[in-house]
């Protein structure tokens, strides 16, 4: 048998998962929790994957003495969770990010602007309960600036995956400079975790503040004044 031959059987043997886990490792490349992988799937490969992941899920339902053969309410929670998981919760681990064109900036506009609040979902990479929060981004512009709305398609892209608050926000910061290249970028997120409300301390009215200055903002600490102002002035009068 030819090494391509029994490589090919492998990848028809292995489950999905090690499969994927492979090529990422092949490549030198991680699978944290808040990585993307996306690149690593093949077509056909999420489904598959989906079914890995019911499996499991029922699995750990019977591990927990749950009888779902029997029990209406949680016969098919299996799949309802694998679905959430990979298309809804966690869909930024699995899937492209959404597509945005950045446009030259013709006008060599140059004064900063601010879009939020964006609601901004996720999950505590520590016991994969909801992070649930707003989301604020200034934009000092560069040479090139994108649509409004993108700023939301992609933090919702960032958010979607197991994170810790601290990290979520670099890697945003990261993904939309690449897509505009901003003179400076400021990002904060106000955000209730349920780790903190659900168990634990269970502090229901607690939350986290954390934001990233970048550029512009970072350099000059009247920019990034203007920054802060602007987002309080939008939580003020709830613009």
């Amino acid at each position: 048998m030819s090494k391509k031959a029994a490589k090919s059987d492998i990848e028809i043997l292995t489950s999905v998962s090690a499969r994927i886990r492979e090529r990422i490792k092949n490549d030198g490349g991680s699978f944290l929790a808040n990585d993307n992988i996306a690149e690593y799937i093949k077509p056909g490969e999420l489904i598959e994957l989906g079914v890995e992941v019911a499996d499991r899920v029922r699995d750990l339902l019977r591990t927990l003495v749950i009888d779902i053969e029997n029990d209406h309410n949680t016969r098919e929670t299996a799949e309802r969770v694998s679905r959430m998981y990979i298309n809804e919760v966690f869909k930024g681990r699995y899937h492209d990010q959404p597509k945005v064109t950045s446009f030259p900036n013709a006008k060599k506009l140059d004064e900063i602007y601010t879009v939020g609040p964006m609601t901004v979902r996720s999950a505590c990479s520590h016991h994969f309960v909801p992070i649930i929060g707003n989301v604020w981004i200034g934009i000092k512009p560069g040479e090139r600036v994108i649509g409004l709305s993108k700023f939301s398609r992609v933090a919702d892209w960032v958010f979607s995956r197991p994170h810790i608050q601290e990290e979520a926000v670099m890697i945003l910061a990261d993904e939309i400079e690449k897509l505009c290249e901003p003179q400076g970028l400021g990002i904060i997120i106000k955000a209730e975790h349920y780790c903190m409300k659900l168990r634990g301390v269970k502090e229901p009215q607690s939350s986290m503040v954390n934001s990233v200055v970048r550029g512009d903002f970072r350099h000059d600490p009247s920019l990034k004044q203007e920054f802060f102002e602007l987002v309080r002035q939008q939580q003020a009068y709830g613009i």
